[in-house]
């Protein structure tokens, strides 16, 4: 993560705050508030709720000495990262414009069989991210924030930054402005899902060169690129305009679901939107009137921390981004559970015996939208 990269800023420790945005009142039209939460787990580990969890307030790396995106992210170094294997995750406000940028990235595998662990990519990716949305206008020549020119920012930080040797990752980000419109850029196969009441809005399509190769920024060590050179071999290198960019308008009530292929590959939407409708019927946030659903007037308290600002395991974020990390890591260890990879196995590979899920790293972040 970023803003969520490392445990020790989330006040969970130590008394964690609700995470959420929002604008000055300029007109009558209405004004969205982004409540966020990240949930997270390592192929390698056991799924903790409460350890798995990232519910921080706004991440905030402008300090006296943060005057660059590398003091920025130099800072973030020196902080413990989430336990989240080779995917990452970050939520930013952008300046102070209102919006909010969040998103997920998935450090390509492949890349450890040349000895280079690519969470460094996926890591470093999101925490330059974060700190160039906090940081925003600063650095840019543009008058908005655009997903797409913010995954250029870190992507260009990435190559830039001596520490991070090589790799390889997916993105999927979004920036969410305080009228409601939601722009999207998608590389790979990491995605987004919009529900709203009782109904999948929109799903992103992964972009894929072939089968189980997605879509992927890269970083070639020199070594490697003079290897190529010699054997005429080459690699996966897409770029940031290669992303899908999508436009979406949120209303009240919403749900926005951002998550690496730990989860996609284990989940279908009907699993996603029945998670996500159960625990807002459960918790009261979608109800009954009528004959119809309908947005509680008690949406926005479920979003929020208690007095003492010790309650976000109970937040409505929270339940959810646990809710669908903990399906995921849970079907993707079932092995009579066909989800969405094994279908795809079956079908470019019909003689091919596979069953069951697919164990992976997994990170979502779920925004909850408030009026």
């Amino acid at each position: 993560p970023t803003c969520p990269l490392h445990s020790s800023t989330c006040p969970a420790i130590s008394g964690p705050r609700s995470f959420h945005t929002s604008s000055h009142d300029r007109s009558s039209s209405p004004q969205y508030s982004y409540h966020v939460a990240a949930s997270y787990s390592s192929k390698a580990d056991h799924f903790d709720a409460e350890r798995n969890l990232y519910t921080s307030s706004v991440f905030d790396p402008i300090e006296a000495e943060h005057t660059s995106l590398e003091k920025c992210k130099a800072a973030l170094d020196r902080r413990k990262r989430a336990e989240s294997g080779q995917d990452s995750f970050f939520y930013s406000q952008v300046g102070t414009t209102g919006a909010t940028a969040f998103g997920v990235a998935d450090g390509v595998g492949g890349w450890t069989e040349s000895g280079i662990d690519p969470a460094d990519f996926a890591h470093g990716l999101c925490e330059y991210m974060a700190c160039a949305a906090r940081m925003w206008p600063k650095g840019t020549k543009t008058n908005s924030l655009h997903p797409k020119d913010l995954l250029q920012v870190g992507y260009d930080q990435v190559q830039k930054d001596a520490s991070i040797v090589g790799g390889g990752s997916t993105a999927c980000l979004a920036v969410a402005e305080p009228d409601g419109k939601v722009e999207v850029a998608n590389l790979g196969d990491s995605g987004f899902m919009h529900l709203g009441l009782n109904a999948v809005r929109h799903f992103t399509q992964p972009q894929t060169h072939e089968f189980n190769m997605p879509y992927q920024m890269s970083k070639i060590p020199q070594r490697m690129r003079v290897q190529m050179a010699i054997f005429g071999s080459t690699s996966a290198s897409d770029m940031p305009k290669d992303s899908n960019v999508t436009h979406h308008h949120v209303q009240h009530g919403d749900v926005l679901v951002f998550a690496t292929d730990g989860v996609w590959d284990n989940l279908f939407p009907q699993d996603v939107l029945s998670i996500v409708s159960r625990a807002m019927v459960r918790l009261g946030a979608w109800v009954e009137k009528g004959n119809a659903m309908a947005v509680s007037e008690r949406l926005y308290e479920l979003t929020q921390a208690d007095r003492d600002g010790k309650a976000d395991i109970e937040s409505l974020q929270a339940k959810i981004a646990v809710a669908i990390a903990k399906e995921a890591k849970v079907t993707g260890l079932d092995p009579r559970r066909n989800g969405p990879f094994a279908r795809e196995v079956k079908k470019y590979f019909p003689h091919e015996n596979y069953w069951g899920g697919k164990p992976d790293d997994i990170a979502a972040v779920v925004a909850v939208v408030v009026d």
